[in-house]
């Protein structure tokens, strides 16, 4: 008797292991996702990042298709969750209304605005590119504490930015002096601009900053020295102050908890929560600017955004 009691007991946990088993192969199936990239450029660093996403998602099915290899967006399934790296990516997705929950990464406040005006399809999520403006003004305060008066050059595609921008100065003392520039060639806008204000901040406009306009706006800058905020990481390695800017360890981060929820829940545009912060010391000396401290400040803005 004692024999077959024992036995019983075993083949009674040998039962409940593998129910247990079956439980948690279901809700791991439950919870995998296909995930499909897909960009116009095929290069080593779009796949580096399909490979980082799929190693941070291992029981998720994470793919990479050139875009020249998609079919139209209705021919995938609807369980898909696609993810855009390009601006191609998007002008493809925009043609069909019945493809699957899609987030767009890379592109800005601007690109987006050239291409969907104000309105904004369904199951579509945009995650801007561009340094948040309430970020970039926060980080002027930061760095630039005695500064009060914000100069923003502004074009035709960028000027649905300034009510914006003048809501998110006016909390923190700060006064927004606009500028158009019509004109690229013409000196005279950002002449005027430079003794109204006490700092530059670029808005993420191409049209404006660019290699073609980059030595005159730096160069007048110096010559005044006014510095100048952004527009971007890549300006501040040509001569601009310091930014704000996400990375791709911070975008795999988004991505990270985006995908562990319901496409229902995904938001119809995002910044990234975790930022970084880059100066450049040489623009700092030769304006005789305190070194932006760029661990620190980062930290401190963060720190702010998180208070309510």
């Amino acid at each position: 008797m004692a024999d077959q009691s024992r036995m019983t007991a075993f083949f009674s946990r040998l039962w409940r292991r593998g129910l247990l088993l079956v439980c948690l192969l279901l809700t791991t199936q439950a919870r995998s996702a296909d995930i499909l990239l897909t960009a116009a450029e095929d290069g080593a660093g779009v796949q580096a990042f399909a490979q980082a996403l799929a190693r941070q998602r291992p029981e998720d099915h994470v793919t990479f298709t050139p875009l020249k290899n998609m079919p139209t967006p209705n021919q995938l399934p609807a369980a898909t969750r696609l993810i855009l790296l390009d601006l191609p990516g998007l002008d493809w997705r925009l043609q069909d209304s019945q493809g699957p929950p899609t987030l767009v990464l890379r592109i800005s406040r601007l690109q987006a605005r050239q291409r969907l005006g104000t309105t904004h399809p369904a199951k579509i999520s945009l995650l801007w590119s561009d340094p948040p403006l309430e970020r970039q003004l926060h980080l002027i305060a930061q760095i630039l504490p005695q500064a009060r008066r914000i100069g923003v050059l502004y074009g035709t595609d960028s000027e649905f930015l300034l009510p914006e921008l003048t809501r998110y100065a006016a909390p923190i003392g700060l006064e927004i002096v606009p500028q158009r520039w019509d004109n690229i060639n013409d000196s005279r806008p950002l002449q005027n601009l430079f003794k109204n204000s006490d700092v530059l901040l670029g808005l993420d406009d191409p049209q404006l900053y660019n290699p073609k306009t980059v030595k005159n706006l730096l160069l007048s800058s110096y010559a005044q020295q006014l510095p100048l905020v952004g527009p971007n990481a890549g300006f501040v390695k040509a001569g601009s102050l310091a930014s704000t800017y996400s990375d791709q360890t911070d975008w795999l981060d988004v991505l990270d908890r985006l995908l562990d929820h319901s496409p229902a829940n995904w938001p119809r545009s995002l910044y990234p929560e975790h930022f970084k912060v880059v100066g450049n010391p040489q623009v700092a000396r030769s304006l005789g600017i305190e070194q932006v401290d760029e661990s620190d400040v980062a930290a401190r803005l963060a720190e702010g955004e998180k208070r309510p």
